[in-house]
């Protein structure tokens, strides 16, 4: 998947599988040369051609479904991913955390997914990360919102990806469709973290949103996180939490989310927490 040019690995995009095509388990460190991601970030992962399913499809699903999750509003136009990872904790229980505790644990201010997916199973809690790239990708190195502080982040996007499978965090190396997603959460075993591009959106309260200010809007892409945690089938719309927003709860269609999570830039990264599995004195020992 990698080709050397001019003694530096150019990094390839891996073509968009279909569901359930492809998952990875990465139980090596990469290579890297001038921070890209090597192929050895590849080839050390097993692949699977049929991972499991997040959940057992032949149970019937309830037409509609929600969670409660507690709206945290972001407090800078960088911290909506760590917003996310708050309204989840208080959502499972955890208490004892804020905006700032979480900045100190994450170490940085220039937010991916693979950060947030780390930052909570530093909780103990599980997460199935879905994306359509592995490690960083330089494609969006000509966008604004990213271009900053591509270089540094990098190595460390990379290094993270790589040790993934270490620290429990299941990857899956795929894009997940609308009805798959509405499933999940139908299911009541999952809550999601999605990025989104913020310019996409079309939410009712959009008005009431700090664009400006806390969400960093300008005309290219603009990546944005949202806790998604109910869905109605009736409606067809889920029930989201925006940490940008100043209204405790939102709803969004599906065609609406779906254009704004397969906007270039977000790699379709999305996050699936199970509530299931989670063990909240675990997760307090590990804080202790």
């Amino acid at each position: 998947m990698e080709t050397l040019v001019a003694g530096r690995p150019s990094h390839t995009r891996l073509p968009r599988p279909q569901s359930y095509s492809k998952s990875i388990w990465c139980n090596c460190s990469a290579k890297l040369s001038n921070g890209w991601v090597a192929a050895s970030l590849l080839d050390c992962h097993a692949w699977n051609s049929s991972p499991s399913p997040l959940i057992d499809v032949s149970v019937p699903l309830p037409r509609s479904h929600y969670i409660q999750v507690p709206h945290v509003r972001q407090l800078c136009d960088w911290d909506c991913g760590l917003a996310c990872v708050l309204m989840v904790l208080k959502a499972l229980g955890v208490d004892g955390h804020d905006l700032k505790s979480l900045e100190n644990l994450c170490r940085t201010t220039s937010i991916w997914t693979v950060d947030l997916a780390h930052l909570l199973r530093h909780f103990s809690i599980d997460v199935a990360f879905l994306t359509v790239t592995i490690g960083a990708n330089p494609d969006f190195a000509v966008e604004t919102f990213y271009k900053e502080n591509m270089d540094e982040d990098v190595e460390r996007v990379n290094r993270l990806f790589a040790k993934a499978a270490q620290v429990g965090i299941q990857i899956q190396w795929r894009s997940i469709s609308g009805e798959e997603l509405c499933m999940l959460i139908l299911s009541g075993q999952y809550l999601a973290i999605a990025l989104v591009d913020k310019r996409k959106l079309s939410h009712p309260w959009l008005d009431e949103t700090c664009l400006g200010d806390c969400c960093g809007i300008n005309s290219g892409y603009t990546g944005h996180y949202l806790v998604i945690c109910g869905y109605d089938i009736d409606t067809d719309e889920f029930e989201i939490r925006d940490p940008a927003s100043s209204s405790g709860s939102g709803r969004i269609t599906l065609d609406a989310l779906d254009e704004a999570r397969k906007s270039f830039g977000t790699d379709e990264d999305i996050l699936f927490i199970s509530l299931h599995t989670f063990d909240q004195e675990s997760a307090s020992k590990r804080e202790a």
